[in-house]
């Protein structure tokens, strides 16, 4: 169970240290398995020169968990040599590993897609990421995966295409590649996430399942979706219709924070209005200040935590009983 970390900022737009550092104590307070920063929910402007956030926020982060035993992933992205010298970071900022994204080589040929991942793999394992094409991924085909996995040091994929013909071409790549044992695949499907961990896929009487997620959505509602997680994994066996009725809710609730209607502009302001309401950001301010809650977005929230009170009243209580520790 793997929150993607937002960004915090001021009303003016600077790094607030003493949210964002609450931000990942709430994740760690949670239940969260790990924790990815520096990834397309924190932003990828925090690269930009004129913010200099990307070292910044890893520090704070790594500090934050450094006590903790769990997973710590570090975004990366760019060419081949700057996706070098951010692996670098992260490595010595003490990462697990890095999520890395190809957006930055969307005209490249599956023969250089590998020769640079395994470049990154030769410093510090690597996540792959198939990112969906309306937020600047590129479409990645069959050929590439069943490659990829068998860079020795990919220790798990990220399948986030928003496509389900896309999705198997990645659990068939890994399974066919026979390391479907080495590389754990996480959901990054926000449409249909619980479905994504109740599948169990099969290629040729082989077996796999997608064992975990790594999203953005669960950087909100995020104590409820380690109990989700967690009723998932027990019930896999024999699935719980009231399950299924719940990936339902979970793909509406995604919606209004991920604003598909709207191809996804709202995202990332949806993800931070939630934050917001729960008091752990002081605003949804991103760094870019057009990028903002879409039309009629705000009232889609509203709609959907009326609506699933079930799914977020863990989080709200724990926010409330905790919110002020997190942020001394």
């Amino acid at each position: 169970m793997i929150p993607a970390h937002p960004l915090a900022l001021t009303r003016d737009r600077k790094l607030d240290e003493r949210r964002q550092r609450a931000l990942t104590r709430y994740y760690l307070a949670a239940g969260a398995g790990g924790i990815a920063v520096g990834v397309h929910t924190t932003q990828f402007e925090i690269r930009d020169p004129k913010f200099n956030l990307f070292k910044p926020v890893l520090e704070l982060a790594s500090e934050e968990m450094r006590a903790h035993s769990i997973l710590k992933i570090a975004g990366v992205c760019g060419d081949t040599r700057q996706a070098l010298a951010e692996a670098e970071l992260a490595k010595s900022l003490g990462y697990d590993a890095v999520l890395l994204s190809l957006a930055a080589l969307k005209q490249a040929p599956v023969s250089k897609l590998i020769e640079h991942s395994r470049s990154i793999a030769s410093v510090i394992p690597v996540i792959g990421f198939y990112l969906q094409t309306a937020v600047g991924g590129r479409v990645l085909p069959y050929e590439f995966w069943r490659e990829f996995a068998e860079v020795p040091d990919v220790v798990a994929i990220k399948i986030a295409p928003f496509n389900r013909y896309q999705t198997i071409d990645v659990v068939r790549a890994v399974v066919e590649s026979g390391r479907s044992d080495e590389i754990a695949l996480y959901t990054g499907n926000d449409d249909n996430i619980v479905s994504d961990l109740l599948t169990e896929f099969e290629f040729g009487g082989k077996r796999a399942r997608i064992v975990g997620g790594l999203l953005g959505h669960w950087a909100v509602w995020t104590r409820g979706a380690v109990s989700l997680l967690e009723r998932v994994q027990r019930n896999r066996q024999s699935i719980a219709a009231g399950l299924l009725t719940t990936a339902q809710q979970v793909t509406d609730m995604n919606a209004a924070i991920f604003d598909p209607a709207n191809h996804f502009h709202g995202c990332i302001p949806g993800i931070n209005e939630v934050l917001r309401r729960q008091g752990m950001l002081e605003g949804r301010w991103c760094l870019d200040p057009k990028e903002d809650l879409s039309p009629g977005q705000s009232e889609e929230i509203d709609r959907v935590c009326k609506s699933y009170p079930h799914l977020c009243q863990a989080d709200d209580d724990l926010i409330r009983e905790n919110l002020g520790t997190w942020l001394r």
